[in-house]
C-alpha cells in the first residue's frame, strides 16, 4: 500500500520485513531495518495510476526466515544460487547501471536461474526532474547504491506454492516481417528484415512503425516484448537487449491501454499478489494515472524481472 514516510519508518521500527518504493531522498531519510528498496515514484495504487514524491510504496512479508544481499556487476550472476529453494526473490537494479547491463545480456545463463523464484524491477527516477540518480538501497545498513543490485530473498513455508506469472499485453503481429539481429545488446543499427539485411532505422521510419510497440520476441512460444528507448544518428536504442538466436516482430497496435489491460485482467480480480510491478511506459502510452488496474497494485517500473528482464510488462507473484 501507499504509505506516507512516518507510517513506513514505524513500520521499519516494529521489525517488518518490507519492500519499499519511493523517491531517492525519502528512501535515503528511512532508518535502518529489514527491508530492501528502490527509486520510482509512479505507482500503481488500488485506487488507480499515481504519481508522488510524498509516498511510499510498502509492501510487508510475513515471511521470518529471509536475507538482503548485495550484488556488483561481477557478483550478480550468484542471485539465483542465493535465493531460497522454496520462496522467491526480488531482485532491484538501478536503471542504465553496469549490473543493469550484466543481467539483462546473461541473466539466462545464470546458475539456478530458472530453478528459483526470480522477480524483481529496474528502479528509476521522475522523468520531469532533471538531476535524479536511480538507486537500490539495503535497508538492513541504509546503504544506496547506484551501481549495485539489492535482492530480497525470501523463504516461504513448504507448505506454499510460489508461483511468478507476467501479463504481457501485446502479441506479435503475425502480418509483420520476421526481424533477427546479428548484433546483440542495447544498440543495434542493422537487422534482417525477412533475410534481408536491413538499416533498422531505415525500415522504421519507411514503414511507419510506432516505436510505442515493442518487438516481441518468440521465446518457445511465449513473447517477451523490446522496448524502443530512441533513434540516435541511425542507432537504434532498446530498454532491453535483443539476441541472435529470437525472432521478433512488431507487436500488434493497441487501441485502449486501458481496456486491454482490464480485458486481459479479468480473470484476476481474485488474485492476492504478494508482489507486483508495471512499466513504466503501460504507465505513459496508457495514460495509467487516476486509472485503476484491478488487482495488482506496486511499483512502476523502468524494466520488470521475470526471470529475465522483460519490458512493458506486468509482473506478479502468488503463494499459495
Amino acid at each position: 500500500m501507499l504509505k506516507s514516510f512516518q507510517e513506513t519508518a514505524k513500520l521499519i521500527e516494529a521489525g517488518k520485513v518490507l519492500h519499499i518504493a519511493g523517491t531517492e531522498a525519502l528512501l535515503k531519510k528511512l532508518p535502518k531495518g529489514k527491508w530492501a528498496g528502490g527509486s520510482t515514484e509512479y505507482f500503481m495504487a488500488k485506487d488507480g495510476g499515481k504519481i508522488s514524491n510524498e509516498l511510499l510504496f510498502v509492501t510487508e512479508f510475513p515471511y521470518e526466515d529471509f536475507s538482503i544481499k548485495t550484488y556488483s556487476r561481477a557478483e550478480i550472476e550468484n542471485v539465483a544460487a542465493d535465493a531460497f529453494d522454496n520462496g522467491f526473490s526480488i531482485v532491484i537494479i538501478p536503471f542504465d547501471s553496469t549490473v543493469h547491463k550484466e543481467y539483462a545480456q546473461k541473466a539466462d545463463g545464470f546458475k539456478d536461474m530458472f530453478m528459483k523464484n526470480i522477480v524483481g524491477w529496474i528502479s528509476g527516477v521522475n522523468l520531469g526532474i532533471p538531476g535524479q540518480t536511480p538507486i537500490a538501497v539495503c535497508g538492513t545498513d541504509a546503504s544506496a547504491y547506484n551501481d549495485k543490485a539489492v535482492v530480497l530473498h525470501l523463504n516461504v513455508p513448504s507448505d506454499k506454492a510460489v508461483n511468478v506469472n507476467i501479463i504481457n499485453i501485446f502479441a506479435q503481429d503475425e502480418s509483420s516481417p520476421i526481424i533477427t539481429f546479428a548484433e546483440e545488446g542495447f544498440s543495434v543499427a542493422k537487422c534482417f528484415v525477412n533475410g534481408k539485411e536491413t538499416v533498422l532505422a531505415d525500415y522504421i521510419a519507411q514503414n511507419k512503425i510506432d516505436t510505442k510497440l515493442p518487438l516481441v520476441g518468440d521465446y518457445a512460444g511465449n513473447g517477451v516484448n523490446i522496448s524502443f528507448k530512441a533513434i540516435e544518428n541511425g542507432v537504434v536504442n532498446f530498454y532491453a537487449p535483443v539476441f541472435n538466436h529470437i525472432q521478433y516482430r512488431i507487436a500488434k497496435s493497441i487501441a485502449n491501454y486501458e481496456k486491454e489491460f482490464h480485458s486481459k485482467l479479468a480473470d484476476f480480480k481474485e488474485t492476492e499478489a504478494a508482489f507486483s510491478c508495471n512499466c513504466i511506459l503501460n504507465f505513459l502510452y496508457g495514460e495509467l494515472e487516476g486509472k485503476k488496474i484491478e488487482a495488482f497494485a506496486g511499483p512502476i517500473t523502468f524494466g520488470e524481472i521475470a526471470y529475465q528482464l522483460v519490458n512493458q510488462t506486468l509482473v506478479y507473484v502468488t503463494v499459495d
